[in-house]
């Protein structure tokens, strides 16, 4: 970039000096918005990534049109091409888009779009792109998405180009009609009209191809980014925990989606509108008469264009004015929808409790009342709509006529011709299209911004659990591994996420090798001390000490059984292919699961085929084939007969011999499985703290 500052710099000197000599107004201006512009590039370095790529791009545009502009104006330009010669305006207008992208850096919603978007443009990652006829190469894929972006945006700025010269199309095409010049007239539809159509055409099939690969690849990494962010170290648990943002599903699948497709769509379009501004802004200045101010005999130069361009500023402000409301109301509807999506998809999950249990009426309640709350808040949202609605529908209609009321008078007394009339029409609609994009899009807008900060505050519920995390930058408890042999916590206090106190621990052992069961009274905090030391929980303060290069193992009282086949269940969190069938087949037999080694390539739901017993039973095969070297069972037995579960823990100290083992577990039986002995003691704070005890001692 301040390579790039410096020729445009260079070329806004060189303008400037030539302005001086031959006294054009045009190479002026082209050399001041060039000494802007190369202030603005050079500054360009401390922007987001995704802004200093139409800030390279229009710096680069000013050098290349500049430079041709300046050499048609000292006779340096062939003369076989001084039809195609960029005028200073083409110049000057891009130099106006690359001090627009430095001073819109400055606003603090540009500045969420651009920090979102930029790490996509940014990776490094390896990848390899098809380019059809031009062959495969392998390339960055931050290069490939920006090379893109600058071909769509060339695009994009070469279309504004045809649309112009189909305007002049329309001019001769309709003088011709007048005149009854017949020649003309087909010359202009066979060598004009049909080449310049055909060119729009295939401009926009190439355009179509282009952006959607850009998108799909785009949604692609930024899903996968998402997802790695939200799953790493424990974050989505801390996250549902704090409730820092709901429904992370949604923001990831449907924000995400909605934020590229509107970040692309009001990027490029955005460019176009301003293009096509500066462009047809030309035919409304260059109309062969003198307007006049309606009533008066003053004349304005440009008169057309500034009254476009207030009556554009003042509908802007009043539909400001009128939808403002509609960003909070559209991001309460996604909430309100995606809660509603979130208590089916757990109705689902719960089926065979709510059928034992009868609760169909109550769920049927509820779900009510979820969707009745988004009925309320999509009337707020309708009613809104239908004023924004009422007001630019009223506008785009007067904006049919206001050029013909216009210009009528000059018309009908002979000054200008038919084909100028329609012409100065066209271009007083496609400026007042570029100028009315607000207007127009302002509940797409509405919507946008509610994608962004759905967005921004998943990241910052990311990076706060990420720091929460055991060894992050804000994490309170310090879990670090020590060449030690036994587990211990040094000192430890833990509350619950409403900030209550719940345990109180210091100078505790989990001593190695042994089997150590863990007792106390429900709500003691057995469960949360166990997540701590897992390094999941957030919400405490401490140190602990684990061994180190020792793999440790949690086996809920609820194991997680992912979608797929039996074999991925086993295998979770490892690859199916881990583990060989006999491996598995052993596992199996050893936890009585024997009668399913036959069904292990079925894809079922697993977590409501099998039992409570046959889920916990099977993550102990897990367990089986994964030997940790930290076994942790939080009642992950509960659901067997005492029979079954003396069995079961057999197999586990046979099988598992240098494991060490912890166990939380109320039934007395459990003692005589064990080594070690914990007891959840209640503090007079009403806090609870784990005391090591003998057998005897607990009695």
């Amino acid at each position: 970039m301040r390579l790039l500052s410096f020729a445009v710099a260079a070329l806004a000197v060189i303008a400037l000096v030539v302005s001086q000599q031959s006294g054009s107004a045009g190479i002026l201006g082209l050399g001041v918005v060039g000494v802007l512009l190369a202030f603005a590039t050079f500054r360009a370095t401390t922007i987001p990534f995704f802004l200093k790529i139409f800030s390279g791009i229009f710096g680069t545009e000013y050098v290349l049109f500049g430079a041709g502009t300046l050499m048609a104006q000292i006779g340096l330009w062939p003369a076989a091409w001084q039809a195609v010669a960029p005028p200073a305006s083409l110049a000057t207008t891009v130099a106006v888009f690359g001090i627009l992208i430095y001073l819109v850096s400055f606003v603090p919603v540009v500045q969420r779009i651009a920090r979102i978007a930029s790490p996509y443009f940014e990776s490094s990652e390896p990848q390899i792109a098809n380019l059809g006829p031009f062959g495969r190469y392998r390339m960055r894929l931050g290069t490939f998405a920006v090379a893109l972006v600058v071909f769509l945006i060339v695009l994009n700025q070469a279309q504004v180009g045809i649309s112009l010269r189909i305007n002049f199309f329309y001019r001769d095409f309709n003088n011709a009609l007048q005149e009854k010049n017949a020649p003309v007239f087909w010359e202009q539809l066979v060598n004009v009209f049909c080449v310049w159509a055909a060119i729009s055409v295939i401009s926009y099939l190439i355009e179509t191809v282009a952006q959607s690969v850009l998108l799909i690849r785009w949604r692609e990494w930024m899903a996968a980014e998402y997802n790695r962010r939200w799953l790493g170290n424990g974050n989505h648990y801390r996250i549902s925990l704090a409730g820092t943002a709901d429904n992370p599903d949604q923001r990831i699948s449907e924000d995400t989606r909605s934020f590229l497709n509107q970040t692309y769509s009001f990027s490029l379009t955005l460019i176009t509108q301003v293009s096509t501004l500066v462009s047809f802004s030309i035919v409304l200045w260059s109309i062969p008469v003198a307007i006049t101010v309606p009533g008066t005999d003053i004349v304005i130069p440009g008169f057309i264009f500034w009254a476009t361009l207030v009556y554009a500023a003042l509908a802007t402000w009043v539909t400001h004015l009128i939808g403002k409301p509609l960003i909070a109301l559209e991001f309460e509807q996604e909430r309100r929808e995606a809660n509603f999506r979130f208590a089916l998809a757990r109705l689902r999950e719960y089926s065979e409790q709510i059928a034992l249990m009868r609760g169909e009426g109550a769920e049927r309640r509820h779900l009510s009342e979820t969707f009745g709350g988004i009925v309320d808040n999509f009337y707020r949202l309708l009613w809104r709509k239908l004023k924004l609605t009422t007001f630019t529908l009223s506008y785009n209609q007067a904006n049919v006529v206001i050029p013909y009321v216009l210009l009528a008078p000059y018309y009908f007394g002979g000054q200008i011709a038919f084909g100028v009339l329609t012409q100065v029409a066209s271009a007083f609609g496609r400026v007042e299209t570029a100028m009315s994009f607000f207007i127009n899009s302002y509940q797409s807008i509405a919507s946008y911004l509610a994608s962004i900060n759905r967005l921004t505050t998943f990241e910052q519920a990311i990076a706060k659990a990420d720091a929460q995390a055991a060894g992050g930058e804000g994490a309170a408890i310090d879990i670090t591994e020590k060449p030690v042999k036994d587990a211990t916590i040094e000192t430890l206090a833990l509350n619950l996420p409403n900030g209550q106190p719940i345990v109180q621990a210091s100078d505790l052992a989990l001593p190695a090798g042994r089997a150590t069961l863990m007792i106390g009274p429900s709500g003691s905090g057995k469960s949360t001390l166990f997540r701590a030391l897992a390094g999941i929980w957030p919400f405490g303060v401490g140190k602990v000490a684990t061994p180190q290069g020792q793999r440790m193992l949690v086996l809920p009282q609820r194991p997680y059984l992912p979608q797929g086949s039996l074999r991925a269940a086993l295998a979770y969190p490892s690859e199916p292919d881990v583990f060989s069938d006999a491996e598995i087949h052993a596992a199996m037999e050893k936890v009585k699961l024997g009668h399913l080694t036959g069904r292990l390539d079925e894809v079922d739901l697993w977590g409501q085929r099998l039992s409570g017993g046959e889920q916990q039973r099977l993550a102990v095969a897990r367990a089986l084939l994964a030997k940790p070297d930290w076994l942790f069972l939080d009642e992950a037995t509960a659901s067997l007969d005492e029979k079954l579960e003396g069995e079961i823990y057999e197999v586990i100290r046979r099988e598992l011999p240098q494991a060490s083992i912890v166990s939380i577990g109320h039934r007395s039986t459990l003692r005589a499985m064990h080594d070690e002995l914990i007891a959840m003691e209640k503090n007079a704070d009403g806090t609870f703290s784990p005391k090591a005890k003998s057998m005897a001692e607990a009695g």
